[in-house]
């Protein structure tokens, strides 16, 4: 498969380490060489827009946020996520609720891509700004799985795009 890919960082930046999916798309897009059928946001904690964005037709969709998974803080889990898991409540991610807003694509006339979270478990959610230093020392690996996740989706030979910079909304 071959396509646009739609990476979205999503999670609260004053909540502590919900902040890790905005803070690795701002690392990825500021690092390049990314090929230019692939959009990176920020989409923070405004669910609603990520899915008027999925509107636009992507092949896949890769999200980014902390993932309340088994194991250590700064801990990686990497998911495909279906429609069957969505409809089943098996994905339940926290802060915008993505479950929600990809279960109700349809609704607004879309349908829902190939879809990946790349999650790490949080040290902590509690208020405040900055990653806790065991998720801070996971984000250059999580920048890792989201480009290899890109290659499955994107034709071998797409050059990186130069000046890609991560677009908030």
């Amino acid at each position: 498969m071959a396509g646009r890919v739609l990476v979205a960082g999503v999670g609260n930046l004053f909540l502590g380490d919900d902040g890790f999916g905005p803070e690795v798309v701002r690392q990825l897009a500021g690092a390049g060489g990314l090929p230019p059928d692939v959009r990176v946001v920020d989409y923070g904690i405004r669910g609603m827009h990520l899915a008027y964005d999925l509107l636009d037709g992507y092949d896949a969709l890769i999200l980014v946020d902390t993932y309340p998974g088994e194991g250590p803080p700064g801990g990686m889990t990497v998911l495909e996520i279906s429609e069957e898991h969505i409809g089943t409540g098996e994905f339940d991610a926290h802060g915008m609720n993505p479950v929600a807003v990809l279960a109700h694509l349809d609704q607004l006339g879309g349908t829902l891509p190939v879809t990946y979270l790349v999650g790490c478990t949080p040290a902590g959610v509690e208020e405040g700004i900055g990653l806790s230093g065991t998720v801070r020392a996971a984000v250059p690996g999580a920048m890792d799985t989201v480009r290899t996740l890109v290659r499955r989706h994107v034709p071998a030979g797409t050059g990186p795009q130069d000046g890609h910079h991560p677009q908030s909304v």
